[in-house]
């Protein structure tokens, strides 16, 4: 029989309601925080979501692309559907940089690195992913070590796929699970931080109607910062 899901309780953060980074006519770069989901989910108590928040500022404002309501960090939303339509585009050909800061247990080998592990969903356990290496999709990450006091490590994570749970599986996959994750992470590593320590730092892009390179940069709270 399958597993049945333990669903948390939703209690997103209200302060600040709304963080906006970057507001044009054509779109928005809003620093989502940690609990807060992307989109509103099925049940009426997870309306609360970072697309209705803005929508009540911006009602023209939709969703390009989603973050994990324990990631915190950068997510775009375009202003219409014609610039949704066209960042969307720039997402599934692969023409924004992206990078994310995770702090993880433990200390990899070298200074740098890539995962390349292939992901399917653990149907049973959704929304979980695992490795499978029959009838996973292809997935690749790339890893640079920042800092580490020795437990753990500051880590720069660009994902060159977009896999559900890339960077949290293929961190676990590689045995330093991010710090407080609360699907991969177990014992010292969960209990490290209250929060799951992965942000959305950087995104990068041309503007689809501007025309111009877009740059923008959203650092993480203190609890990133690796003890001396």
């Amino acid at each position: 029989m399958p597993r049945v899901r333990v669903l948390r309780p939703y209690n997103p953060p209200t302060e600040p309601f709304l963080d906006i980074v970057y507001s044009d006519a054509h779109l928005l770069v809003l620093d989502k925080p940690s609990g807060l989901l992307t989109v509103p989910g099925r049940d009426p108590a997870h309306k609360d979501s970072l697309a209705i928040r803005a929508q009540t500022e911006y009602p023209d404002a939709l969703i390009v692309h989603r973050l994990d309501m324990d990631t915190s960090g950068l997510v775009v939303m375009a202003r219409g559907p014609q610039v949704h339509r066209q960042l969307s585009a720039l997402f599934q050909n692969r023409q924004v940089e992206k990078s994310y800061l995770a702090r993880v247990w433990g200390e990899p080998d070298g200074d740098e690195g890539e995962v390349n592990l292939p992901l399917i969903c653990d149907w049973p356990n959704r929304p979980k992913q695992i490795v499978d290496f029959e009838h996973g999709k292809p997935s690749l990450t790339r890893w640079r070590k920042l800092d580490s006091d020795g437990v753990s490590t500051l880590m720069q994570l660009i994902p060159v796929t977009g896999r559900s749970h890339q960077l949290r599986v293929h961190m676990q996959a590689i045995g330093h699970p991010i710090l407080g994750d609360p699907f991969y992470a177990q014992g010292d590593a969960l209990a490290a931080a209250t929060r799951l320590l992965l942000h959305a730092q950087e995104l990068g892009f041309e503007h689809p109607v501007l025309q111009r390179p877009m740059h923008f940069l959203c650092n993480p709270g203190a609890e990133f910062t690796v003890s001396a």
